[in-house]
């Protein structure tokens, strides 16, 4: 039988590094900007991942299931973390970049 020369670890090993890889994939594309004084999240979703439908702040009309846009929340708001992620918005991403 051929030799393993892969290192073993002791207690089952890869699974936090691909937990941590994982979560570092999903949240990898989020990037913070400044808008008019404000620091905001913004994530984009992949036309994939676009499930449901929302309507866009910035003009009015509906993204529908299945065309990419962008999520913003603030990044500084003063309520903290969690109220800032239950207030996010769903944008096209021509209206974010003219807001």
């Amino acid at each position: 039988m051929p030799r393993s020369n892969r290192p073993r670890s002791r207690q089952g090993g890869r699974g936090d590094e691909e937990e941590n890889g994982l979560d570092r994939l999903l949240s990898g594309w989020r990037r913070t900007e400044v808008r008019r004084g404000i620091e905001w999240n913004v994530q984009p979703v992949s036309s994939l991942q676009a499930q449901k439908s929302y309507v866009c702040p910035g003009c009015g009309r509906e993204i529908a299931p299945g065309v990419s846009h962008l999520v913003a929340w603030r990044a500084d708001g003063v309520l903290g973390d969690a109220a800032d992620l239950a207030a996010r918005r769903h944008w096209h991403e021509s209206c974010w970049r003219i807001s």
